[in-house]
């Protein structure tokens, strides 16, 4: 039998300060709390590990409700367009290497500006299938442009958003065929360098804008720039073209941020695709035929 005295009763001290008498009682559990762990609810007080336990249980039930949108917030924070990118151009890296289709596939890809003047052999889709085929039969270039695009679209995708990504990707790749056309015409080219390139100049001038460190982007690009100048059989033209055309994207992104000015952006982006395309299909047809 229990106690008629309050102080001898442990009931009636807050079971998480004994020292404290109290005569409240946890709505859930039915322990005792003092004023200082008692939570008011619809229902009366509730203890700090009761009220815990309820607020668990709530976001197990936000999250149960919420699938769709959790799961498209994680997938918006993965770079699947930059690994699609890879994947293609190791692909057809790989498939090159076949014997007697290797020949057809790059011949089938790369570009020529002679593809862009009118006849039968027009075929100006060459300005950007040239960033998925590689010519060597060693690694050592698609594996550097594949691992650069690793690691910048690991970054710029997810700030970017997978459209903008794959158009400032694909308006750097024209960039890079649109300068070779202008001052090397003729001649065969392969490889992503050019959209590479973009993306560096893309990362250079957003980086800038947020106040990001930006000088080992520079270190990059000074020696990538030695390389593609010294390195025989390396297009210099596609890497500035398409270095030239990923700054100038950059800036409309970074200036066209707003929700506001998505119509604005979509404009210049636009205007930006018309130059190259004007570049690559106007003036070597005049220069050189």
């Amino acid at each position: 039998m229990s106690s008629t005295d309050p102080r001898s009763n442990p009931d009636n001290f807050c079971y998480r300060h004994p020292q404290r008498q109290s005569f409240v009682l946890c709505q859930r559990c039915l322990r005792t709390i003092c004023h200082e762990c008692q939570t008011p609810m619809p229902v009366g007080v509730i203890c700090p590990e009761c009220l815990a336990e309820q607020q668990k249980g709530a976001r197990a039930a936000d999250v149960k409700r919420m699938p769709g949108r959790i799961a498209r917030k994680m997938r918006s924070d993965r770079p699947i367009m930059t690994y699609a990118i890879m994947i293609v151009t190791i692909a057809s890296y790989l498939i090159g290497l076949i014997p007697g289709i290797g020949d057809t596939v790059r011949g089938a890809l790369a570009f020529n500006s002679a593809a862009l003047l009118p006849g039968p052999f027009f075929e100006p889709w060459r300005m950007l299938t040239v960033a998925v085929v590689h010519a060597s039969p060693l690694p050592f270039h698609v594996g550097l442009n594949m691992l650069a695009l690793w690691a910048l679209g690991r970054s710029l995708e997810p700030a970017l958003g997978r459209g903008r990504f794959l158009a400032l990707y694909l308006l750097s790749a024209a960039g890079g065929s649109a300068l070779v056309a202008l001052i090397d015409p003729f001649s065969w080219v392969v490889g992503a360098s050019g959209a590479v390139w973009g993306l560096l100049g893309a990362m250079f001038i957003i980086g800038r804008n947020l106040g990001v460190n930006v000088m080992p982007i520079v270190i990059l690009l000074g020696i990538n720039l030695v390389f593609s100048f010294l390195g025989s059989g390396i297009s210099w033209q596609s890497h500035i073209g398409g270095g030239l055309v990923g700054l100038l994207v950059g800036w409309i992104f970074s200036r066209t941020r707003g929700p506001r000015q998505q119509g604005r952006q979509a404009l210049l982006l636009g205007a930006v695709a018309v130059g190259v395309l004007a570049v690559s299909f106007a003036v070597p047809p005049i220069l050189y035929t």
